[in-house]
């Protein structure tokens, strides 16, 4: 029962405490550790960065996973204590709280009027340029951020906790801060490729059953999900990732909106106005998927005992 105590202790952390501070942050400590590999990388050639961005990508997140699982094998033998001391070090893979919190930030300033404040607060929740972005689409870019992020920075480390334990969820995050730091198209292009695939790969089921969380809650929140269900399966796979349009067209359908990024995708239909009102709901639907999710986590690890694995 180990592992679904921990996994609860974790939640309740994060929804109470949010983020530790940046210094015992272990997401801050992969970022210095890739940085590290981004100076030391090849000045030129295709060949030579794909081949270090490789290494980084394999590097860096087994890495993490095997100081995770020397935490988890230290602290086995102290059964009063393991679940507890478990849930503190799996909290930083995943960040519910912060999330919130971040959209919140830009709700609040289209509320007092505030738009460039608006704009910087959105910084936070995505690395698309706002500068030029008003109120529709910063609510658009607000919903977006919160629907995808609901799977990268929640579903999907505590799903490879599920599976793997504490490794799995720091390796995990592991690849998805490589692929935020040098997994996208310009500058990294070669030297990101292998961490962009990896995060694809690793985020095909998460970010599928993040979208059916959001469906199901949206579902408890009184949104229409059989529109919710529509709009996924007519409009997920319609951006160039193979999996951040799944959760934000389920999103775009159950708030009944058009989720727009101009020149890349369009999601939904415009049957509702974009209201800043719609950032909060969306951040409902969400903590409310997360909450399921944890819930069903739990269930299944206490179920199959799974914590009983030292690993774990």
């Amino acid at each position: 029962m180990t592992a679904a105590a921990a996994l609860l202790v974790a939640v309740a952390l994060d929804l109470a405490c949010g983020e530790p501070p940046a210094r015992v942050h272990p997401v801050v400590w992969m970022g210095a550790a890739i940085n590290a590999l981004k100076r030391r990388a090849p000045a030129g050639g295709r060949a030579a960065e794909l081949l270090w961005g490789a290494l980084m990508a394999l590097a860096v997140p087994s890495l993490f996973a095997a100081l995770g699982a020397g935490l988890a094998a230290l602290i086995a033998p102290h059964p009063v204590f393991r679940f507890t001391l478990l849930g503190l070090f799996l909290k930083p893979t995943f960040a519910l709280r912060a999330l919130r919190d971040a959209a919140l930030g830009v709700r609040d300033a289209l509320a007092a009027d505030d738009v460039p404040a608006a704009r910087g607060a959105l910084r936070s929740l995505c690395s698309r340029d706002p500068s030029e972005l008003d109120e529709p689409a910063l609510v658009a870019a607000s919903i977006e951020s919160v629907a995808e992020n609901a799977s990268d920075s929640f579903v999907a480390p505590l799903f490879y906790f599920a599976l793997f334990g504490l490794p799995g969820a720091l390796f995990y995050r592991a690849v998805n801060t490589l692929d935020a730091m040098v997994g996208y198209h310009g500058r990294y292009e070669y030297l990101g490729k292998a961490s962009a695939r990896l995060d694809d790969a690793l985020n095909f089921v998460p970010a599928r059953l993040t979208a059916l969380l959001l469906i199901a809650a949206g579902w408890l929140r009184g949104a229409d999900a059989r529109r919710g269900l529509a709009v996924l399966l007519r409009d997920g796979g319609r951006t160039e990732s193979p999996n951040a349009g799944r959760p934000m067209a389920a999103m775009a359908g159950l708030l009944q909106v058009e989720l727009e990024k101009r020149g890349h995708y369009r999601l939904g239909d415009p049957a509702a106005p974009l209201r800043r009102e719609l950032i909060g709901e969306a951040c409902r639907i969400v903590v409310l998927a997360a909450l399921l999710f944890s819930a069903l986590a739990g269930a299944t690890l206490a179920a199959v005992s799974l914590g009983e694995d030292p690993w774990r």
